[in-house]
């Protein structure tokens, strides 16, 4: 069974907050040493002009696997699998399909581990000033759906065919219905940095769980849900449109056949910890 992460900023002392393609291509053989068949590497939110920065050196980065070159930095040494006691040494890295911007048109009110300085207001230009050379291979946005202008640019966005994801916000089910109506088709990492449900207001979780046709991210570790919140999901959703994803950081680190979530210094969790094992493959 291939699994691809769609939502990975880095591992293993390496992210997409770099100056070196290497980097990205360390992250892509770091994943793949664990099982991972592809990823969507996720730019983090700051200004306009070092996000441009960071995507391009995603950009070199699949050049560089398209053209089958190898770099050292693409040799993991993290433990390989074993399956039917064959060494599984020779995984490939994981293939850079893409891009997932994470921001910045994003909630400060949400912010959770990312820096709310750096969110801007949900306009066409800011977009068009983001994106322009890399629209190609920005496969998923994340967007704050109740934000001031943000219903239509989800539209706009919608119909270049990008994905929109909503996430790090305060949105009702109401804002986050009309996101939906707009063109949204997922929610980014459901219960985590957004508003949580209340009996008389659903909020943006409620109406993950309980609309038939948004997907829903999952950070399935057991530090950023609780057990009993996994099996509300899966109880309540359809699987096919759930969405395991890492969300690891450079800070995560790796063990075993697991990564370790990361966390800040005040205890913050600003990174995921996704179990890899036989029965998960």
């Amino acid at each position: 069974m291939k699994i691809i992460d769609i939502h990975t900023h880095g591992i293993g002392g390496y992210d997409t907050r770099t100056d070196f393609a290497e980097h990205i291509l360390k992250i892509a053989g770091i994943q793949g040493s664990y099982g991972v068949s592809k990823i969507l590497p996720a730019i983090y939110p700051a200004t306009i002009r070092v996000m441009r920065e960071n995507m391009g050196f995603v950009k070199e980065a699949m050049k560089l696997q398209d053209a089958g070159r190898i770099s050292p930095f693409e040799k993991s040494e993290e433990p390989r699998f074993e399956k039917e006691g064959k060494d599984m040494e020779a995984c490939e890295p994981a293939e850079i399909t893409g891009i997932y911007l994470e921001g910045p048109f994003l909630n400060p009110a949400r912010c959770g581990a990312l820096n709310a300085m750096t969110f801007l207001k949900p306009t066409e230009y800011s977009f068009k000033e983001l994106v322009e050379g890399f629209e190609d291979i920005i496969k998923v946005v994340t967007i704050a759906p109740e934000l001031d202008g943000a219903p239509r640019l989800i539209k706009k966005i919608s119909e270049t065919g990008i994905i929109v994801s909503m996430g790090h916000s305060d949105a009702t089910y109401a804002e986050a219905e009309a996101g939906s109506d707009a063109g949204a088709k997922g929610i980014t990492h459901i219960f985590n940095a957004m508003r949580g449900f209340h009996h008389r207001e659903p909020g943006i979780a409620g109406f993950g769980l309980l609309d038939r046709d948004i997907y829903i991210e999952v950070i399935a570790d057991p530090f950023h849900l609780h057990a009993k919140t996994m099996d509300l999901i899966f109880k309540t959703k359809n699987p096919d449109k759930i969405i395991i994803v890492s969300d690891t950081v450079k800070e995560t680190k790796t063990g075993g056949k697991a990564f370790i979530a990361a966390a800040d210094s005040y205890g913050k969790l600003i990174g995921g910890a996704m179990p890899v094992t036989e029965s998960a493959r």
